[in-house]
């Protein structure tokens, strides 16, 4: 750590009066790993961390290649916090502040399996160039009973009004305000968590909300997600009923999405190259969306990233099926919504709310960095309902994964060894996924085939 990073996150130790710290790494999913440190300690000590917490499955499990990726001794990995990440605790008991760590190898390497280096790696692409990408994410998510039992389905909390919903109510405010102490608490920890979130909305769904951030650089807004899911969760069960980022959590009810706004400005005077100079959109404006077209089918699984996801696809309920985009047109998934040059953007509506955010943010800047430097040229915008459309998006886990390793650019881009990683634990999480046995098998199949 050097010493100018070792001022700021002092003073900030003193002023806040802090006592303990956690040390936090985002994982393969985007949850956060680490440890607690006591403040008095958090400098006078290097923080290490096992490499393998980086390579475990959603269920804790590790794939048959982490041996090989990882070396046979699973040794430790060097953290260094980054200042721009110090956040209070608002949840914590004790006054405690948490940092974000970069994962280095003992060499002093950004480590290969790091998602927060892996978007570190693509923005160093813009850099480059003088591009300086702007992102805005639309978080969905639902609140739901209390569930212990994970072999119920799950229910709509009882509002203010003592009733659970029953009935889509999209952009309700009646129904929003039906958990207005739940809103009131979010709001209240994101001011001190300095998450800059901006509207919230009632989604289609029952007890479906909708939070948007402000926009801006893309490493901040993954750090300011990655701590978002985290703190709803914990407001949640103060709340007495839980948060899920889950995909596609109840049947009936309509999936969960990260809708990422997406931009791109020159750095040297901050212009928006998605507008030409007479107002209209831009050939590097369409080589993205041809970029997004062309390489969103081999980065499927980083926007689907679990066997949950792929619920989500169905036609109808606000998620693409197919690679079409359009003018404001919410059945495609890629959306040009109405804009003045200045704002020009497309919103890319594949992305589910169960992605890690570095991840996500990574893969649709990283399509379409390749669309803008191959010249890539897209379809002609859908002006009809593509969900009349067939189906062009893979339908499982599995068959994104072989996609992911099918294009040579987007392994060179995101690395080797990451995606063989990457591959190989979603491969463990969809096997352990087939052993379970339904119950719509047991129902349709037991005594009738």
């Amino acid at each position: 750590m050097d010493d100018v990073k070792r001022e700021i996150i002092s003073k900030w130790i003193l002023e806040n009066n802090i006592s303990e710290i956690e040390c936090l790494v985002p994982d393969m999913t985007g949850n956060a790993r680490g440890k607690f440190i006591p403040a008095k300690k958090f400098l006078k000590q290097e923080s290490r961390l096992p490499e393998g917490i980086l390579a475990q499955t959603v269920t804790g499990e590790y794939s048959e290649d982490f041996w090989d990726l990882l070396g046979t001794i699973d040794g430790d990995m060097l953290l260094e916090p980054d200042p721009d990440t110090i956040r209070m605790v608002p949840w914590a008991n004790e006054i405690t502040g948490q940092i974000i760590h970069d994962c280095y190898t003992k060499d002093g390497k950004s480590h290969d399996f790091s998602s927060r280096a892996i978007l570190k790696k693509i923005l160093k692409l813009y850099e480059r160039e003088n591009l300086m990408p702007v992102i805005a994410p639309e978080m969905e998510f639902y609140l739901v009973e209390k569930n212990p039992n994970p072999g119920l389905p799950l229910k709509p909390p009882m509002g203010r009004s003592g009733r659970p919903e029953t009935a889509r109510q999209s952009y309700s405010i009646d129904a929003a305000n039906e958990f207005e102490s739940f809103v009131e608490r979010m709001y209240s920890c994101c001011e001190k968590m300095n998450l800059d979130i901006d509207t919230l909305i009632h989604e289609s769904g029952a007890a479906q909300l909708e939070v948007n951030f402000v926009h801006g650089d893309p490493l901040s807004i993954a750090d300011q997600v990655f701590t978002f899911k985290r703190a709803v969760r914990e407001i949640a069960f103060v709340e007495g009923m839980y948060a899920t980022f889950m995909a596609k959590p109840m049947a009936s009810e309509p999936g969960s999405a990260t809708h990422i706004h997406q931009s791109i400005l020159n750095k040297s005077d901050e212009r928006n190259i998605f507008a030409s100079e007479k107002g209209k959109y831009s050939d590097q404006f369409f080589n993205y969306i041809g970029g997004l077209q062309k390489y969103t089918p081999y980065v499927m699984s980083l926007y689907a990233p679990n066997v949950n996801s792929y619920r989500r696809f169905t036609r109808e309920i606000s998620a693409p099926i197919n690679l079409h985009w359009g003018y404001d047109n919410r059945t495609t998934g890629l959306r040009i919504p109405d804009a003045d040059p200045e704002n020009y953007r497309i919103e890319n509506r594949f992305p589910g709310a169960d992605v890690n955010p570095y991840l996500s943010i990574a893969a649709t800047l990283a399509c379409g960095f390749l669309g803008m430097k191959n010249k890539v040229k897209p379809t002609k915008a859908y002006e009809g309902n593509a969900y009349e459309q067939d189906f062009d998006v893979p339908r499982n886990l599995e068959e994104a994964l072989r996609g992911l390793q099918e294009n040579s650019e987007i392994t060179q881009i995101f690395g080797d060894k990451f995606i063989q990683l990457y591959t190989s634990i979603k491969l463990v999480e969809f096997e352990q996924f087939n052993q379970v046995i339904s119950s719509w098998e047991r129902e349709h199949l037991l005594l009738n085939v």
